[in-house]
């Protein structure tokens, strides 16, 4: 079952991502400051 909810949650950040942002360009920015936060916090 945490299983089904960790996917779903996914899923729904995916589509808030992609929302936000409105061309390729704008999802790398995404993921490029995505990936900036993690190595911060690490």
């Amino acid at each position: 079952m945490s299983g089904r909810f960790v996917a779903a949650l996914l899923v729904v950040g995916s589509l808030f991502a992609l929302a936000g942002c409105n061309t390729v360009a704008g999802i790398g920015d995404d993921i490029s400051g995505s990936a900036r936060s993690v190595k911060r916090a690490l």
